[in-house]
């Protein structure tokens, strides 16, 4: 017997109009950082949870400036968003308590950049056995707690 799974939340992404240019930027250019996701604010750069994820905790660090490429960061930046970056996976490590974390950049199209002209910084937590049956053979992720409950999760934790 087939069973059907339910994710009702995809469908506002599905039917929205899509807008061009890159959504970083625009996020950062507005203050609703709640309606965002947007995490934490730095000098040079900021923390992002990711509104599509892999799994819950997917966080991005991203320079505000809109570059494609590594080479053209700052050195300021390069640090901030290291710093950044070690900052939340501490945060995430001691909240979600993950068995491990993916970090990493996809540079270009074929690398699996969505948005392949400002670059970003992946942090995906991963626990034993997340790699089930789910996504494998319905295309589907289950996650454990919706995106704005663990926005108001984290938030204070990155800007106590």
């Amino acid at each position: 017997m087939q069973k059907t799974i339910w994710a009702p939340w995809r469908i506002e992404y599905i039917l929205s109009e899509k807008e061009g240019g890159c959504f970083l930027c625009k996020m950062f250019a507005e203050r609703n950082d709640r309606d965002h996701l947007l995490l934490k604010r730095g000098k040079t750069c900021a923390v992002v949870m990711n509104r599509y994820p892999y799994t819950g905790g997917h966080l991005m660090v991203t320079p505000y400036r809109h570059l494609e490429h590594l080479k053209d960061m700052t050195p300021e930046e390069r640090l901030e968003l290291t710093d950044l970056t070690i900052e939340a996976v501490e945060i995430l490590k001691a909240t979600l308590k993950p068995d491990g974390l993916n970090l990493g950049y996809n540079l270009g199209g074929a690398a699996g950049a969505g948005l392949k002209d400002h670059i970003h910084q992946h942090i995906v937590p991963r626990w034993v056995g997340d790699t089930n049956f789910m996504p494998v053979l319905s295309d589907t992720r289950v996650m454990p707690q919706a995106l704005m409950e663990q926005y108001d999760a984290l938030h204070p934790l990155f800007n106590p």
